[in-house]
């Protein structure tokens, strides 16, 4: 089981006008995972949360690319300003613990360290890590295979 899997079918439910439907899959994400996906946020295809999607927090309005690895307990959410909301690239792996606030942009193929703090651009093609988040490592080379493939194990 898998909190993605609920809000696929929220947001489904969300896009054909089912009434009530959408909430009562947000409360049941909320109940079984203790997470917050909220159907209205934007999130890509082959995206999947690591460990079923434990605490996880994702603001309505942020958009979420395509084969990303959210770990648990992490937060996408917005700054003091209700506009700033982050926007994640395509191929990324965010570790557990980490915090992504405000009008950010993740790059595509980025690896985020655990329990970092992103409050700036992160770039195409590196690692970053700490509080706050900074370069560490620039890759050329899918994440993917730097991550023993990872992605195919997280279901």
């Amino acid at each position: 089981m898998n909190a993605i899997k609920f809000y696929r079918f929220g947001n489904w439910c969300y896009r054909h006008h089912v009434p009530l439907m959408p909430k009562l899959v947000k409360g049941i994400t909320f109940l079984f995972f203790n997470s917050v996906v909220p159907y209205t946020s934007e999130i890509g295809k082959e995206t999947k949360f690591a460990y079923g999607g434990i605490g996880c927090v994702v603001h309505s309005r942020a958009k979420i690319g395509e084969r990303v690895i959210i770990g648990q307990n992490t937060t996408i959410g917005r700054s003091l300003d209700p506009e700033d909301i982050p926007t994640i690239g395509n191929d990324v792996y965010i570790s557990a613990g980490v915090r992504i606030v405000g009008k950010i942009h993740v790059g595509n193929n980025v690896i985020i360290g655990a329990n970092a703090v992103v409050c700036h651009d992160v770039e195409d093609n590196c690692i970053v890590a700490g509080v706050p988040a900074k370069k560490i490592r620039s890759v050329d080379v899918s994440i993917w295979s730097l991550l023993k493939n990872v992605y195919q194990y997280i279901e």
